[in-house]
């Protein structure tokens, strides 16, 4: 209690220093937390992308490639798979349900995709997050699409509004655009914090509908354009399409049904667990959140060198003031243990307040960075990983403040005394 009173009044003594010290301490620790909250939700959205999908089947390419342009909409497949392909393993007795995926064109920078009712049914993100709508619902007519969230804010479609697709693009303007076939826009998805948000859904028929005129690749003539009047679903054929979802009866014929489809004869095809496929590439990923540690910890380290400056520099004008108190029967240990003490509660104060900043950032920006980066930050205020570093800063902390103890230590009582102004 007399040591806690000493240093109350000490540092109050040296308010300004010690307000400065504070702060610096609590910076670090506020951003310390903050970068491992934001390495908490940066890990959960990106492994939690899709859910309770058993398999992502596409063309025999790699494991990353398939994850990549099926669920994050980044590059583009090798091969497609023929619809007939699809329909005979789609009847294999193991499988549940499946959602075809279409891709290739684009819409003013933002990837088209070609899918059926059952991508609203089946497709779960989060654990049990189901794609809901802010506006409208499924497509229904063959020129219907459905935005997602942050197509419809950035562009600023509205339900009824025009969308005009270009051909293979999926970044930036398209030179060639489908501007004969428009869409019209028939639902919009409620924000999920993945790549769903920024993506365009149409029908397979739809997207069929797109290339029903082309030839090899070219863009039809004037007098070979398809009007769009003439064509309806009935008249389509789906002939091929980039990849699909696929939902086991059971989990346990998961691995099983991989293998038989990985085998299967008439067409190359590759299946793979998402789950295992995103734990991989996040794992790939794991140096970016080894620097953004470093850069946390090399913060902390300079709160740290502040608080031994302010002590050190603190500590010949507090000379006569350890003189006094040897004088008056405290011991040298105990003068250190003084130090050491206002060392841990400088510390202790940095952390509180650290700790209350990095809380009330994550209130009030948490709306904010879930609509522009899609981290969801949600989960315990604290991990036992954090605790750990809120000790070891502790331990910093009360450590850092022997150098200045021991000097003072060695200052010698008559060299306190006369001490020259």
């Amino acid at each position: 209690m007399v040591f806690l009173k000493l240093a109350i009044k000490s540092l109050k003594n040296r308010i300004f220093a010690t307000t400065l010290t504070v702060i610096s301490i609590a910076l670090s620790v506020s951003l310390l937390l903050s970068v491992e909250r934001a390495k908490r939700a940066a890990e959960e959205g990106f492994t939690q992308t899709i859910s309770k999908t058993d398999l992502i089947v596409g063309a025999r390419s790699g494991p990353l490639q398939l994850i990549l342009y099926t669920v994050f909409n980044m590059g583009s497949a090798t091969h497609n798979i023929s619809y007939e392909t699809y329909e005979e393993i789609k009847k294999i007795p193991a499988i549940e349900w499946t959602i075809p995926y279409s891709l290739g064109d684009g819409h003013r920078g933002f990837r088209v995709v070609g899918t059926n009712q059952d991508f609203f049914k089946h497709y779960h993100y989060r654990g049990d997050h189901k794609v809901e709508f802010s506006q409208g619902g499924e497509f229904r007519d063959l020129w219907d699409v459905v935005l997602g969230a942050d197509v419809a804010r950035k562009l600023g479609y509205k339900l009824g509004s025009r969308v005009v697709v270009a051909h293979g693009v999926t970044k930036g303007e398209g030179i060639q655009e489908h501007d004969d076939k428009p869409f019209v826009v028939a639902g919009i998805l409620e924000p999920t914090g993945t790549p769903l948000d920024r993506a365009v859904y149409m029908s397979l028929e739809g997207m069929e509908a797109l290339h029903v005129d082309w030839q090899e690749g070219a863009a039809p003539t004037a007098e070979k354009i398809i009007p769009r009047e003439q064509l309806t679903k009935e008249k389509l054929k789906v002939h091929t399409i980039t990849a699909f979802f696929v939902g086991a009866k059971s989990r346990i014929e998961t691995l099983k049904l991989q293998r038989e489809i990985n085998t299967y004869k008439d067409e190359p095809l590759l299946a793979i667990i998402p789950g295992v496929t995103l734990s991989e590439l996040w794992q790939g990923l794991s140096f970016v959140e080894g620097v953004l540690r470093i850069i946390s910890w090399m913060v902390v380290l300079v709160g740290f060198m502040a608080m031994l400056i302010a002590l050190t520099t603190a500590l010949n004008e507090r000379r006569r003031e350890m003189a006094i108190l040897r004088a008056v029967g405290a011991k040298s240990h105990q003068i250190v243990g003084l130090l050491v003490f206002e060392s841990a509660l400088l510390t202790v104060l940095g952390i509180a307040l650290g700790v209350f900043l990095s809380w009330g950032l994550v209130a009030g920006l948490k709306p904010w960075i879930e609509s522009e980066f899609g981290l969801y930050l949600v989960g315990p205020w604290f991990t036992s990983r954090e605790l750990i570093y809120l000790v070891i800063t502790l331990i910093g902390g009360t450590v850092i403040g022997l150098i200045p103890a021991l000097r003072a230590q060695s200052l010698a009582l008559k060299d306190g005394l006369s001490v020259k102004l």
